[in-house]
């Protein structure tokens, strides 16, 4: 089954990836104080869709270019019904969707980056077994 996330274009040092997935729908959103990058004046969010046989490679590639340029850290993340890639600079964390303290884990993570913990609260994810 294919994933579905969504990936903020300022978040990466090169914007090149997205041309290699299927872009679903583009959104602008203006910058808040509670977004927490000051020195960008709005976010692009892309809807996209990667196929399962490419979900593994795509992270690895994103992981890659996450932009670390800000003291503010960033992450991409894409689901499908069974798994969720959480994806950081550098590191990927492959989550089973009925396993909270694997997303406690990558949320864990994400604070500890410096990232807002509403930012990284993905028990809105989580699937009864």
């Amino acid at each position: 089954m294919n994933y579905q996330g969504t990936i903020i274009e300022e978040s990466l040092e090169n914007p090149e990836i997205l041309k290699e997935l299927k872009v679903l729908s583009t959104k602008v959103e203006p910058i808040e104080d509670a977004h927490q990058t000051p020195w960008l004046k709005q976010w692009t969010l892309h809807k996209v869709e990667i196929p399962e046989s490419n979900a593994e490679s795509i992270a690895e590639k994103l992981s890659h270019l996450i932009d670390t340029s800000h003291q503010s850290s960033w992450y991409a993340d894409y689901k499908n019904e069974q798994f969720h890639y959480i994806i950081f600079r550098d590191k990927v964390f492959k989550v089973d969707r009925t396993e909270k303290e694997q997303y406690d884990e990558a949320t864990k993570y994400g604070i500890s980056l410096g990232i807002p913990d509403y930012q990284v609260n993905f028990s809105k994810d989580i699937l009864n077994k």
